[in-house]
């Protein structure tokens, strides 16, 4: 007889408390095996896919999508031993049941041999506990003996085919798409993502390719109803048909990765008095000495230095010189808190928002490791594959907004850190180099600082020592 077990959502770690439902993978009535993602959720820290540890048919999905849902709330249900009982014949219902092997009976939740018991999003689980068959004696409850073995549905694998597979159960699979913004957007125009051929890298579906699908919904919807009102106009007054309706402002929930983002910054900027200080550099030498770099290293040399890992070499070297802005405030026992190490946080924006992914123990690296580094995971930022841990515990974050084409900022620190180092765009510039005047690459460097850890001349000799550095690149090497 089938036992139908709930799932509820799990702890997540990092403190989290709830999740939103982006996408269900899983239908009621769909069988799953032990340890099958079934509903893949954002929290505050990134986007995670959740295993379910039973195997089974499920019975009920609490929540829709764009829903968001607490700790140790109910995920769904699934009914464990359903599929035995469905595959068998009318005739034998009922025929066979299942045993733990050890012989204690079905009992519940994980304890039951119908689930892994491990839910924790990241960790593999065990494969189910060999089961052996139970027959019930001929004319008990039967109208025939049980003369062939149970389909093969009943195994199920451990582990599911990869969830990218095309269609299952007639249905398409995960559909490609990462920002939960896109999700939303379709949502509320009733667009159906598994229609669309997404434009971006691997069938990635953009907004631009939802935004084409609204539009094309419009045209279609607004030749209807001029069908529609065909035989009306030859007999009545114009007809304005598609008229637009009054304007309304929209209201977009703070959720998710954009509600954490909001009460970081919000929590920066009510606890921390923060100053901002900046300079112009010459940056023709460190240019000219990263084409050396990637010169010197061939054609098959390896991976390529950027200048964001320079500038992040750069920083830690600062940081050395100046421990002082590698702390944190402990407001509540007034203390500073000078930090060992120096886990850098770089700002990435991507469809989802903006997050700062952390390059662990970044003091002990060099350019070409932390460049590695970044760009592993600025592509796990893309795919919207970055786990908690990956996304916290930074030290101090270099902000590249320069590649939005600006030329300053004043950031706001990353609470809660002590600074942020933020970098404009490179670009030639009118510079008097060497008594003469000359075209050089220039960039503005701003750094804000928690005015509690140090003063201006700290801050100001942090800074000041990074532009020379970027227009003496050689000054580097008295710490290499």
């Amino acid at each position: 007889m089938a036992q139908v077990l709930e799932f509820k959502l799990p702890d997540l770690g990092e403190g989290l408390t709830e999740a939103e439902i982006v996408r269900w993978l899983v239908e009621v009535g769909d069988v799953v095996a032990i340890d099958q993602p079934v509903v893949e959720v954002e929290t505050a820290k990134a986007m995670v896919e959740v295993p379910c540890p039973y195997g089974g048919v499920v019975t009920a999905r609490f929540g829709e999508e764009g829903a968001e849902l607490p700790v140790g709330a109910p995920l769904l249900t699934v009914a464990v031993g359903a599929t035995e009982a469905s595959s068998a014949s009318p005739g034998n219902d009922g025929a066979a049941a299942e045993e733990p092997s050890d012989g204690s009976g079905s009992g519940s939740g994980s304890d039951s041999g119908s689930g892994s018991g491990n839910v924790l999003v990241g960790y593999g689980t065990g494969a189910p506990a060999a089961r052996r068959r139970r027959i019930r004696p001929e004319g008990v409850g039967a109208a025939a003996p049980v003369a062939a073995p149970v389909p093969a549905v009943v195994s199920a694998p451990a582990r599911p085919a990869p969830v990218a597979v095309a269609e299952v159960n007639g249905r398409r699979g995960p559909v490609a798409v990462v920002s939960p913004l896109v999700r939303r957007l379709a949502r509320q125009h009733e667009i159906d993502l598994r229609q669309l051929s997404g434009s971006g890298p691997d069938g990635l579906i953009l907004r631009a390719d939802v935004d084409s699908a609204i539009r094309e919904a419009g045209n279609v919807t607004a030749t209807e109803a001029r069908t529609a009102a065909e035989p009306v106009v030859a007999a009545a007054p114009t007809v304005q048909v598609g008229a637009a309706a009054p304007a309304t402002a929209e209201r977009i929930p703070l959720r998710g990765v954009r509600g954490a983002v909001a009460d970081k910054l919000s929590r920066s900027r009510s606890e921390i008095p923060d100053a901002t200080c900046w300079v112009d550099a010459d940056a023709t030498e460190l240019m000219a000495a990263r084409a050396a770099m990637n010169a010197a290293s061939g054609p098959s040399g390896g991976p390529k230095v950027s200048v964001l890992a320079l500038l992040a070499r750069i920083c830690t070297a600062a940081l050395n010189r100046y421990p002082e802005l590698n702390s944190t405030v402990d407001t509540a026992a007034r203390e500073i808190v000078r930090l060992p190490g120096v886990h850098l946080g770089f700002a990435a924006q991507t469809e989802r928002g903006l997050v700062v992914p952390v390059v662990r123990d970044a003091h002990t690296r060099n350019a070409e490791s932390i460049g590695a580094e970044i760009a592993r995971l600025t592509e796990l930022a893309r795919t919207g594959k970055l786990s908690p841990a990956q996304l916290t515990g930074g030290t101090f974050t270099l902000n590249n907004y320069g590649v939005f084409g600006v030329d300053g900022s004043t950031p706001i620190i990353n609470h809660p850190e002590a600074a942020m180092l933020g970098v404009g765009r490179i670009m030639p510039k009118p510079w008097v180099h060497n008594g003469e005047l000359a075209v050089r690459q220039v960039v503005q460097l701003s750094l804000t600082f928690d005015h509690r850890v140090c003063d201006g001349g700290t801050a100001g000799g942090f800074l000041r020592y990074v532009a020379d550095c970027v227009e003496q690149p050689a000054v580097l090497l008295r710490t290499l």
